[in-house]
C-alpha cells in the first residue's frame, strides 16, 4: 500500500524514494550586459575555445539567478541587479554531455565605472571584451550564437523566449 501524507515519515520516505529516481538537468546562467555605447560584454573562458557571455553553471540545488549573480562576481567582480528573464534554451544530449537548461539574463547597463573595472578576477577566464552585436555573432559558437540574437531581440519585445536547441 501506498503511503499517505497522514503518515509524514513513510511518506516523505516514499517521496525521496521517486526524488532519487527523478531525471537531474545541468543548468547555465549567462548574462546579457552592455556599456552605455550598445557594446555587449563576452569573456574568453580558459577551459574551452571561443568567446562566452559572462556567467557559467549553477551548483546543486541553486536557483538558475543566484548562479548568474555568483558567477558575475567570482569571475569578474560584478554586483548586479538582473532585470529578468530573457532567454531559456533546452539543449539536447551532445557529447559526453546529458541534456540542460541554459538561461540568459538582462543585466541592464554598465557604468562607466564597473566599465573601468572590468577584468578577470579567476583563472577561469583569460579576457573580457566589450565589442559591437556584430563583432559578438563572429565571436560566439553557433548555439550560444542563436542565444544571444534571441536574447537580444527579446529584450525590446520584453518577453521571454523559450528555444530548443537554440531553435525557437
Amino acid at each position: 500500500m501506498r503511503p499517505t501524507p497522514a503518515d509524514p515519515e513513510a511518506w516523505n520516505a516514499y517521496l525521496a524514494e521517486d526524488n532519487a529516481t527523478q531525471a537531474r538537468k545541468r543548468v547555465s546562467a549567462d548574462v546579457l550586459l552592455r556599456d552605455e555605447q550598445g557594446r555587449v560584454l563576452l569573456v574568453k573562458p580558459t577551459y574551452k575555445p571561443g568567446w562566452d557571455l559572462p556567467s557559467g553553471m549553477a551548483e546543486a540545488n541553486e536557483a538558475p539567478d543566484d548562479a548568474a549573480r555568483r558567477e558575475l562576481k567570482e569571475e569578474i567582480g560584478l554586483d548586479v541587479t538582473l532585470h529578468g528573464l530573457l532567454v531559456i534554451d533546452w539543449v539536447p544530449p551532445h557529447g559526453p554531455w546529458g541534456d540542460q537548461l541554459a538561461f540568459i539574463f538582462d543585466g541592464g547597463t554598465l557604468s562607466a565605472g564597473q566599465v573601468r573595472g572590468l577584468r578577470p578576477h579567476d583563472s577561469e577566464l583569460s579576457a573580457v571584451r566589450l565589442v559591437t552585436p556584430d563583432e559578438a555573432a563572429g565571436m560566439l559558437r553557433d548555439r550560444l550564437l542563436n542565444r544571444f540574437q534571441a536574447s537580444r531581440a527579446t529584450r525590446e519585445e520584453s518577453a521571454p523566449v523559450y528555444l530548443r536547441d537554440s531553435t525557437a
